[in-house]
């Protein structure tokens, strides 16, 4: 049996003709820049996610960099975040020219730990404590970080708090006594739309929202090389225009977003009654609720992480395993100064973690084949 980690195509099958059709409306239509379903896609996000404005943009990548540039981010400034995460996370803040600064994550969660964000911060030169403008947690894997507290020691230290929810939209944490949406609770949530995420477009996409009109209408003139009106140059932007041929297939998955979230929350539900208690092998925690995971992975940690993945592929079991290497051991940041050993719940998340095959479409046999194959290796 060949099993994919994602099957795309598995997806296609329900919605191929809607968004063939889709397409050659905007084929049709020639406008493939800026159209009308840009204009929609970004009004029916904003309101999925609880927020006013939507801007769509060309990516992930660029929903968070237009965001740290609507705040004049810069040389001066810096950015405390996760050092487990994609590339984006920390990239997209060096190159505004400012500098990234790093929290350890939660070991169960993989996501931003609060005491250890507060003692970053704590632990700071007065001076250099003032250069920190922007705090960047991520929503990996698809569950919420634990933003109430997050959003305290913004509040203590007088920093924006972007949201980088690439992997999470959708997924939901109480907030002020209520659920709300990731991306929802800082000034600005920025998504992704590429092909692997829940929500995947036919290429690269991304969205910014926020319910600050101010800070949209800034990300807006970003997006566009810093032109309003056209060719009038009041800032120096970027081209970060999101196509309307992306639009229009976000615009035909959207509606069934929230249904495939219940497709991987019940395979993620069958994997932890399977795979229980097997010595060695931690599975995913829910650190919330479950209903509130959107599973854009399903993450495992292991000894003999690399060997168990050969064992799989052997199996014809495709895996992945996410950032081996933590930012602070990237040789581009070496100028930071750190060292290994500065982050070890990070670090032991980059050699212990594995992604298992997780999609709406993923058959009981399927799913039954990775667990023995999984329970076999680790003789359970």
């Amino acid at each position: 049996m060949k099993i994919q980690q994602l099957d795309l195509k598995a997806q296609l099958i329900g919605i191929r003709e809607e968004l063939v059709k889709a397409i050659i409306e905007v084929v049709d239509s020639t406008q493939y820049i800026m159209g009308p379903q840009v204009v929609e896609l970004e009004k029916q996000t904003a309101a999925y996610c609880g927020m006013k404005f939507g801007i769509g943009v060309a990516s992930g990548t660029d929903a968070l960099l237009v965001s740290l540039m609507a705040l004049d981010v810069g040389p001066d400034d810096i950015v405390l975040t996760t050092p487990y995460s994609f590339f984006a996370t920390a990239g997209v803040v060096s190159r505004c020219n400012a500098k990234p600064i790093f929290a350890d994550i939660d070991a169960d969660s993989y996501n931003l730990d609060p005491t250890a964000t507060r003692r970053v911060l704590e632990s700071l030169k007065s001076t250099d404590r003032k250069r920190v403008k922007v705090l960047l947690p991520v929503h990996l894997y698809g569950q919420s970080a634990d933003m109430w507290p997050l959003m305290e020691i913004a509040e203590d230290f007088d920093l924006a708090v972007i949201e980088d929810g690439a992997q999470a939209i959708g997924a939901k944490y109480d907030y002020n006594g209520k659920p709300v949406k990731v991306g929802s609770i800082g000034l600005a949530g920025c998504f992704s739309f590429f092909p692997s995420k829940n929500l995947g477009g036919l290429g690269d996409g991304g969205i910014v929202v926020t319910n600050d009109e101010k800070f949209a209408d800034q990300v807006r003139i970003l997006r566009v090389h810093g032109a309003r009106p056209k060719y009038y140059h009041s800032f120096i932007g970027g081209n970060f225009r999101l196509d309307t041929l992306q639009a229009a297939a976000l615009l035909v998955k959207l509606p069934r977003l929230d249904n495939w979230h219940l497709g991987r929350q019940a395979r993620a539900a069958y994997y932890d009654q399977h795979l229980a208690g097997i010595p060695g092998l931690k599975l995913p925690k829910v650190v919330f609720k479950r209903e509130y995971h959107i599973y854009n992975q399903y993450i495992i940690s292991v000894d003999k992480r690399d060997e168990l993945q050969k064992h799989l592929d052997e199996k014809g079991i495709s895996t992945a395993i996410y950032y081996p290497v933590p930012f602070h051991l990237q040789p581009c940041f070496q100028y930071l100064g750190y060292k290994q050993g500065d982050f070890p719940a990070s670090e032991y998340a980059a050699n212990h973690t594995l992604a298992l095959p997780i999609y709406p479409e993923l058959t009981g046999e399927q799913q039954d084949y990775v667990i023995t194959a999984v329970r076999e290796f680790l003789n359970a």
